[in-house]
């Protein structure tokens, strides 16, 4: 079976609103995001939105739009990367988000409080299948993505 490229394009686009779906159905169970994990959607949003446009833009655009989705892929897998590289501690994550960020500022109070949103870090696990976390998880797919979307963009229209 030979696809085209927008069959392509909409494959790759219905990966990522699988994987940012996913992001909704482990938040729902209880596994509320970081920060991080939160960056790591938008390009997924970004993805599904140029998939959908390339069934009301022209032919002509589809092309640009295969590559558009393609970064999108590709920057929300380098977060992956990035946010894997903070929870295993190979690098200093943003001190906003991790432990080593420090307390400054912070009362008794504020440490005790049990009002408002849960603090997740990002530099916990909070789930793992085979060793790997949830955001090492989202940069393989999404660089499988990334393959699907550069197919795409190699195919004739």
């Amino acid at each position: 079976m030979i696809l085209d490229r927008k069959t392509l394009m909409l494959i790759a686009a219905l990966g990522s609103a699988l994987l940012l779906g996913g992001a909704f159905v482990f938040q729902f169970l209880g596994y509320p995001p970081c920060a991080m994990c939160l960056w790591q959607r938008w390009p997924h949003a970004a993805a599904i939105v140029i998939g959908l446009m390339a069934f009301a833009l022209p032919t002509q655009t589809h092309r640009a739009l295969a590559l558009l989705g393609a970064l999108a892929a590709a920057i929300t897998g380098g977060l992956g990367v990035y946010h894997t590289g903070v929870e295993r501690g190979w690098w200093q994550g943003p001190t906003s988000c991790t432990s080593s960020g420090g307390l400054n500022g912070l009362t008794g109070g504020d440490l005790l409080s049990t009002v408002g949103p849960k603090l997740v870090l990002c530099d916990q696990v909070s789930w793992q299948l085979f060793g790997l976390s949830m955001a090492s998880w989202n940069a393989l797919a999404s660089f499988v993505l990334v393959a699907i979307w550069i197919w795409a963009a190699r195919r004739p229209a």
